[in-house]
Parts: C-alpha cells; structure tokens; sequence
C-alpha cells in the first residue's frame, strides 16, 4: 500500500493531516454553538453554515488562478498564515451581540481564503509527484492515502472538540457558550504543527511548488513539454465539468453530516450506550481497531517473517486491549451530538487499504472501474445511506423547541433512536464517499489540461462549494417537513445525479 509513492506524499499528507485536524475539531461543534451562542434558528445557523462550507471551497478557484501564475508553494504558504489569522479571531470570546457576529463572520472569511490558497494547491503538488514516469501508475493509490491522512485528522477532531469545551467549563469556570471558543483554538495549534511539517520536509517535494518563470507544459497524462490541441483541451474541460456538476449533489448530501444529521443526533438519538456499542464512542478504541485493520493486512503482505511476526503481535496486544476496555467499563457511558461526527473519518482510514485491495485486485484482472465510473456508483451508495434514514424516520416526531432561560430557542431531545442507526449511516455514506472524493480529485490531476491544472483543481472545489451552499436544504426542510421526507429529498438528488452520470459515461471515459 504504501511502498514505492514518492516520498513527498508523506510529507504533504501530514502537513494537510495538521490543517484538516483543526478545521475539522473547529467544524465539529460550529452549528451548535452558531445556534447556542447567537440563538439562531436551525435555518438561520444552516444558512451561516452552509456559507461558510461554500467559501471553504470557493475560494480554492481563485487559489489555483494566483497558483498558476506565482506557483502553488507560495499560496500554501500564505493559506496557512491566513487561516492562522481567521482561526485566532474565532478563539477570542466575545458574547453573543452584534458586534461578536460580525468578527466572527470576518473569521469565517478569512478562513475561507486562507484554506482557498492552502488546499487545492496541496492537492496539486500531490498530483505533480506522480508526472515521473516511475510514479504514473501510483496515482489513484497515492491519493487514496492522501484522503486517508485528512480523515486521521478528522478522526481525532470530534473528540479534541468535546474535551477541551468540557474542560474549559468544568476546570477553568468558563460558560458553557464561551467554551466553545476553546475547541475553536485548538486550530491554531495544529497549523502551526502544519507548518512546521512542510518545511521540515520540503526538499522531498520542491520540484512541485512552482513559481512565475514555471513551465506551462508540465506533462498531464500527456508526454513532457508536449501541448494539447484546442480539441483535445475542450474535451477534458467539458468532461471535468460534467463531473463537477455530478459532484455537486453529492456534497450537497454528504455534509449534512454537520448539520441536519447532527441535529438528528442532538435531538432524537439517544445519549448514553453501554457494552461493544458504548466502546465505539471512545476515539482510542476506533485507534486500536484501526490497527488490527492496518496489521492485518501487514501479516499477510508482508515478505519476510520479522515483518509478519511484528503484525501478528500488534494484532494480539490491540485485540487483548480491547477485550481489556470492555470488562473494565462500569455502567452507562453519556455523549454528545458532535462525537457522531468521528464516525466518518475512521470509516475512511479502516477501509483505505480494504478500497485499495479490492480495486487492486479489479485492475490486476483488468477489470477495474473508471474513475467516472466509480463517482457514479458513489452517488447510488449515498442514496441508499438516505433511504436507510428515511426508513428509520417514519414515525418519529417533527422537531420541537422551546425557550430557555436566556430568551433563546432550545432545540427539545424528543426521541432516543438507538446510535447504531447514524453509525451505519455513516458507514455507508463512507462507501460512497471512497468512491467519489479520492478518485474525483486524481481524475482532475490526471485530465486537466497542463496550462490550467490550478484552476481546474480550483474547479473542483468550486463545484464543492456549490454542494456546501447547497447543505443548507437540510437547514430549511428541518422542522419544516417530516424528517422521513427531508432525507428523502437527499435521496431522490443522489439518484437523479447518478442516472446523468451514466448517460454520459462514454464521454468521460473517453478522456480518461
């Protein structure tokens, strides 16, 4: 799995591990303090939200257009500082007036662009380590690890969020609105660690970062220093944006992960668990399952008998560990919505090397998918992820809130639904998340054309941004509708967008 990449993968996924663990642990807990801090109706913190998460990925247009003419190493750079700055502003409490909302919008904008410069650029120079020939057919696999060093980050961020807003009002007396500024600092640490990675390690991947005098006919699935016709230029602009406008939905649908299906959480799922399900609630536990996963495919791979014998006693010690954890719990063990959240990054970092095996093996036979091929299924798997939803909804209650003792609503917990119904959800919404984002993000490094890889990267995100405007339905319909219909909705746009995919697929397949 990890043999023979280019060393500079490592270390550009480890410097974007550092960044995505901040916006992540910033991201976890945002809608609920949105609407406990300013008291906000669910449409009103949906729509902040929703902004935000368009910025987020809008701005990654404008960051490739700069990167293509002053290099990507230099807009990396500058994201990281300027998040920085947003991230800072964000950790400072301020109350819940007028005043506190506008600094936190000018946060929220300067996060925006930061990231905008930070990660489609990343991306980028992740892409251009696999123009050496000896690298090309690494490309997918080495994305693939790439997305699974962003989920380590994100595995961690739900729990870095709850612990360090519990302590900050249980240990250091702070409100309970306040201390949500905490888990927003958390942030700036971790891009500091970010930082730190990228020029430790930049020698294993300067080649990438470009600058003004950089040459605009890098090779890109085409032979070095050789240009594209115009033809073959419009054909794969037309491709990545029919892709684009599929990619869109499913963003749309997948992040209400962060919204509708965290008010799901917070209101009609239950908060305590106890047993084998209780233990998927303490992040170290998902940690030593992922190392049986990760061991496991150590003992089998593995060339010499050192290597298995090490596997196989990394598997013992994580199992008996866990066997350990499960007679020494005691009673009940409570949570809160957000921890839902860690669900989705683990699912993403076990399954990495079961995707890349089973994909392997497809190719090995010749009869591995496409890359449009697999966004298109993704899309049916996270349609099937909301008609699971909504099956489990009918018949619940329509969301209720009431006043409290500020004056601001308060969203009622009206329902215990058992937890294992958002945790498959999440899984499933992971199968087709695997399928989608690594794959779309290699496709893109792959076709683009060599003169606008930047802003081609940048339309990637932009598309994204849209599908993150676009998660404010989910704001909208909550409470408005019953929820069986709500996540009905979500399905049925899943659905439609893969049916287009599959109308076009000879077109895309065509550039591939």
């Amino acid at each position: 799995m990890f043999e023979n990449q280019p060393k500079g993968l490592f270390a550009l996924a480890l410097a974007n591990t550092g960044e995505r663990f901040g916006y992540y642990t910033m991201l976890a807990v945002f809608a609920l303090f949105l609407r406990a801090n300013y008291g906000l109706s669910p449409a009103v913190a949906g729509t902040i939200y929703s902004a935000f998460l368009m910025l987020v990925y809008f701005f990654p247009l404008i960051g490739g257009m700069m990167a293509d003419k002053f290099g990507f190493g230099k807009m990396v750079t500058s994201g990281i500082i300027i998040m920085f700055l947003g991230y800072l502003l964000l950790s400072v409490p301020l109350g819940g007036d007028s005043v506190a909302l506008v600094v936190m919008l000018g946060a929220l904008l300067l996060i925006g662009f930061g990231t905008g410069l930070f990660k489609g650029n990343l991306q980028v120079m992740v892409g251009d380590l696999y123009n050496d020939p000896q690298y090309k057919d690494k490309r997918d696999s080495g994305f693939s690890i790439f997305y699974m060093a962003i989920n380590i980050g994100a595995l961690f961020a739900p729990t870095a969020a709850i612990k360090i807003k519990e302590y900050a009002e249980v240990s250091l007396g702070y409100s309970s609105n306040d201390a949500y500024h905490f888990s927003f600092a958390v942030a700036c640490a971790s891009l500091i660690l970010s930082i730190a990675i990228y020029y430790l390690f930049r020698s294993t991947f300067r080649h990438t970062e470009g600058g003004k005098k950089k040459e605009e006919t890098v090779a890109s699935g085409s032979a070095a220093g050789e240009e594209l016709s115009k033809e073959e230029t419009k054909q794969r602009i037309v491709a990545l944006c029919l892709v684009f406008a599929v990619v869109i939905f499913f963003w749309m649908a997948f992040h209400q992960n962060g919204l509708s299906l965290t008010y799901f959480a917070d209101e009609f799922t239950a908060h305590t668990s106890s047993g084998v399900q209780g233990m998927a609630f303490d992040v170290w536990n998902l940690v030593l399952v992922i190392f049986i996963v990760y061991a496991g495919f150590s003992l089998f791979q593995s060339k010499t008998s050192k290597a298995r014998g090490i596997s196989a006693l990394v598997i013992v010690a994580a199992v008996g560990l866990l066997i350990w954890k499960y007679y020494a719990q005691t009673g009940e063990i409570s949570f809160t919505a957000p921890i839902f959240q860690q669900f989705n990054p683990f699912y993403v970092v076990a399954l990495t090397p079961v995707s890349m095996a089973i994909f392997g093996s497809l190719a090995a036979k010749g009869k591995e998918p496409s890359a449009p091929r697999k966004i298109a299924y993704g899309m049916i798997v996270a349609a099937a992820a909301y008609a699971v939803m909504m099956l489990f909804s009918m018949g619940l209650p329509m969301p209720q809130t009431e006043m409290g003792a500020d004056g601001n609503p308060v969203a009622v917990h009206v329902a215990d639904v058992t937890p294992n119904l958002l945790i498959g959800v999440y899984l499933i919404l992971t199968f087709g998340e695997l399928l989608l984002s690594p794959m779309g993000i290699s496709f893109v490094s792959k076709v683009a054309p060599p003169k606008y890889k930047g802003m081609m990267m940048g339309g990637w995100f932009v598309a994204t941004a849209i599908g993150n405007q676009l998660v404010v339905v989910g704001g909208l319909l909550w409470g408005a509708v019953p929820l069986w219909v709500c996540w009905s909705v979500f399905m049925a746009i899943c659905l439609v967008a893969a049916v287009f995919m599959f109308v076009m697929m000879k077109r895309l397949e065509a550039v591939c």
